[in-house]
């Protein structure tokens, strides 16, 4: 046992040993090295790098992003565009659009960082409808996406919703979608799964029964007075009526 421990330490000497003698040769010899240096610099410089830049804010500006341009302050109203437009959109890239909507987030973050500090002074913010337009934006452009995503689904699995389900009625009688899950055993075998009731009591007939009589009876009142209001307006306005 100590023989072996012994040997085993000699060769680790012996290995290190080596090593030190290696480099000491090696830097014993500067031309070599230089050679070697220099070969290797143009082979690195005739070799394309490609690399892309992260892009991200100045780092000079810190926390001015979050107010608006210098020459718009004390301003009653601020010049701005018109809010995007589904057409618009849709003309755009997945790239684009992804682009797009951090570029609308950091915009909605300044202009609600302005509304807070307004209201801190107690002052009115400058051209408010701006938030509304940033947020039409997103909503058109986050639309714009699902129905990219929908139509990819559709063509590849068939499944008109991300999730898939089925419509079945619940105990009171209502008709709802029930999205299905995965479940470690079969259903049949599932006591969770079990306990769901998927269809509608014989007790709760009649109640649902009622409940449609009284949707039907509250949609045909609406109907009613909508006719009612049309037919004031109408007497009121006799001239605006006929032109129309």
């Amino acid at each position: 046992m100590a023989a072996a421990v012994t040997c085993r330490l000699t060769t680790a000497l012996c290995k290190q040993f080596q090593r030190v003698v290696t480099v000491s040769s090696s830097l014993t010899q500067p031309q070599y090295a230089t050679q070697t240096l220099s070969r290797f610099q143009s082979c690195w410089q005739s070799t394309p790098v490609y690399s892309r830049a992260l892009h991200t804010s100045c780092v000079r500006k810190g926390l001015e992003e979050f107010f608006d341009l210098p020459e718009n302050w004390g301003e009653s109203t601020v010049k701005s565009g018109a809010p995007w437009t589904a057409k618009q959109l849709r003309t755009k890239s997945n790239e684009d659009l992804h682009k797009l909507w951090y570029v609308l987030l950091k915009e909605k973050n300044m202009l609600l960082t302005i509304e807070q500090e307004a209201k801190r002074q107690r002052v009115q913010m400058p051209s408010p409808e701006r938030i509304k337009k940033i947020e039409r934006s997103m909503k058109r452009l986050d639309t714009i996406v699902n129905e990219r995503e929908d139509s990819l689904r559709l063509l590849q699995t068939g499944q008109e919703k991300s999730r898939p389900g089925s419509w079945r009625k619940n105990v009171f009688g209502k008709t709802i979608w029930h999205k299905f899950r995965e479940y470690p055993i079969p259903w049949h075998l599932n006591t969770r799964y079990k306990r769901k009731r998927f269809y509608e009591p014989l007790h709760v007939t009649p109640y649902t029964r009622l409940s449609l009589e009284n949707y039907l009876k509250n949609k045909l009142c609406k109907a009613r007075r909508e006719r009612g209001n049309q037919k004031k307006l109408a007497e009121m306005f006799p001239k605006k009526t006929a032109h129309a």
